[in-house]
């Protein structure tokens, strides 16, 4: 069966750091692109990093300088590395394998695509 599982979520006060993981079982996260997308308050998922197999990584204004992606292929995992967070930063933070989007997407419309971690819980406290 095919999955995700992400942790390394917690929480933070503003300007702290956290390192996110996920590992993929039945998925190969080399092959495709992956990314992590987060859910704040509501029904809207934004996407916030992803990395392509070639390598190529994309972030959003939002995040850009204080978020980067990585992957290590002999784990199959791949991380979120967070440094100077801000309490906008609060939400629940997906890994995902297959979705070649970026923006912002309604939740329930987005997950009915590629394969999606559990999510973990960030707080970032002011």
């Amino acid at each position: 069966e095919a999955r995700l599982v992400d942790s390394g979520g917690g929480s933070v006060q503003a300007g702290g750091s956290l390192r996110l993981s996920c590992t993929a079982f039945g998925l190969t996260l080399a092959d495709s692109l992956v990314a992590w997308w987060r859910q704040g308050p509501g029904n809207e998922c934004e996407m916030i990093s992803r990395l392509a197999s070639d390598g190529t990584t994309y972030y959003p204004d939002s995040v850009k300088g204080r978020f980067t992606v990585s992957r290590d292929n002999a784990k199959n995992t791949m991380y979120l590395q967070m440094s100077d967070l801000k309490p906008e930063d609060t939400a629940v933070y997906y890994c995902v394998y297959g979705v070649d989007s970026i923006g912002r997407s309604s939740c329930a419309a987005i997950q009915n695509y590629g394969f999606w971690g559990q999510g973990t819980q960030v707080t970032v406290s002011s």
